[in-house]
């Protein structure tokens, strides 16, 4: 089957320098907001995946020159309320809700109807949290019960508003302020801590944003149609595509890897501080400040007593994409660790959080479950023997590295569906695997 992989060998000791793929959340913010800005911009390091490249072609339809070039891409801004549209254009947003829910926002003054589609995994996440926002700022929208498509139709006046965000969703964030940058007058969103790449770069592009800090959310206060330039801007590695490698090190054995290059944002990085209260041996190297975001190489060594953990809810936003790897680290460490509030986890690609708990189970791990809460009970000693095959789940790309991380290194015979899944996020995932030395078939 061609797109399937095997694996019947967990992978052999290794000492490694690797890079890994490139921010996908600031690569698509780049070429959004590169998009509104006056002038050329200049991308470099932009990750090369379907993701990025629907947000790319979804630019070009709004009218926005954009050239791909060796390294980098020039996107020749059209400035804030700038997009010249034919009529009854047809946005695909594939696999990303980034890309859909943000780009509902930076489209709210669009002057003719504009439709926005998804793959069938996309299609069947919630769009009700960025269509009442829109809605209160008087954007004409429409969609069938809150799912895609979604439509946009002609609106000529909005308002700007003050909105709570609380869901911890820097989709929905992201969405509400790019509206507010195409409103005229001042938008105040109070948000749950989430991840924030956004307001950064809006704050390096000198936009009149404030933020105030508080302990469990922003206030985030926008002034709208305040045109900005260009820019120049490289991107870093992303944090997510760097979990698999951490965890794959962690639980080899005698192994040690340096990830180079790494977006360590703290709004983004709580996997690296959740693996540290479990022992992990992971440590920041290198690390610098780029226009806003901390960057650093992260060193990781195997580690074979980790400890369970009753993890801080305040950390779940940091790590929502990276919950699966912890589970698996969870399900090798010595006692019950303990999970809370993970609703968000079943509004992703795939219902990840439904997916992780039969998942363990097949592992042999026990895991208990109430509502959104959850109790995993280690096992140190876990090897597995049998055959596995991994299928039907939604083609969600975090699903099928995952999967492959816990086949390298626990055992077993693994047949897993849908590799071409990874090309949302990560492309050259099986790439860099196999230079470690992994066998995978």
């Amino acid at each position: 089957m061609k797109n399937q992989v095997t694996i019947n060998k967990i992978i052999k000791p290794f000492n490694k320098k690797i890079e890994v793929a490139s921010d996908k959340s600031l690569s698509i913010r780049c070429v959004m907001l590169s998009s509104i800005a006056i002038g050329r911009s200049r991308i470099f390091n932009l990750l090369d995946s379907e993701d990025v490249t629907n947000a790319i072609q979804s630019m070009r339809k709004l009218g926005v020159k954009i050239i791909k070039r060796k390294q980098s891409l020039d996107v020749y801004g059209v400035g804030i309320n700038g997009f010249k549209i034919k009529k009854n254009i047809v946005i695909n947003a594939g696999n990303s809700g980034t890309l859909a829910r943000c780009i509902l926002g930076l489209c709210s003054r669009v002057e003719e109807k504009l439709k926005l589609i998804g793959d069938k995994s996309l299609s069947k996440r919630d769009f009700s949290r960025v269509i009442e926002p829109l809605k209160l700022f008087g954007v004409n929208i429409e969609s069938k019960k809150g799912k895609l498509p979604v439509t946009l139709s002609g609106t000529y006046i909005t308002r700007p508003i003050d909105y709570l965000e609380d869901k911890g969703s820097a989709q929905v964030k992201t969405c509400v302020m790019l509206s507010a940058i195409n409103t005229h007058g001042i938008t105040k969103i109070k948000a749950k801590k989430s991840r924030n790449h956004t307001e950064l770069l809006l704050k390096y592009l000198k936009y009149p944003i404030k933020i105030k800090h508080l302990k469990s959310y922003d206030l985030i206060t926008l002034h709208g149609v305040k045109q900005f330039n260009s820019f120049n801007y490289k991107v870093p590695g992303d944090i997510s595509s760097a979990s698999f490698f951490i965890v794959l090190t962690l639980l080899a054995r005698n192994s040690s890897l340096v990830i180079k290059n790494v977006n360590i944002n703290s709004s983004r990085a709580g996997i690296l501080k959740i693996l540290s209260k479990m022992r992990a041996k992971i440590k920041i190297i290198n690390q610098k400040n780029y226009r806003g975001e901390k960057i650093g190489d992260i060193k990781v060594k195997s580690t074979n007593n980790f400890k369970a953990i009753k993890c801080p809810k305040s950390l779940n936003s940091k790590s929502i994409d990276e919950f699966m790897l912890i589970f698996l680290v969870a399900a090798k460490a010595q006692g019950i660790s303990k999970f809370e509030n993970l609703d968000e986890l079943n509004k992703k690609e795939s219902p990840r959080l439904d997916i992780a708990i039969n998942f363990l189970k097949k592992l042999g791990i026990k895991v208990v479950r109430k509502k959104n809460d959850i109790k995993i009970f280690g096992n140190p000693n876990l090897k597995l023997e049998k055959n596995y095959h991994v299928k039907n789940f939604l083609k969600d790309h975090r699903v099928f590295m995952m999967t492959t991380v816990a086949a390298l290194t626990i055992g077993g015979n693994w047949k897993i569906n849908d590799k071409d899944s990874i090309k949302t996020s990560f492309p050259n995932f099986l790439t860099i695997t196999k230079k470690l030395g992994a066998i995978i078939n």
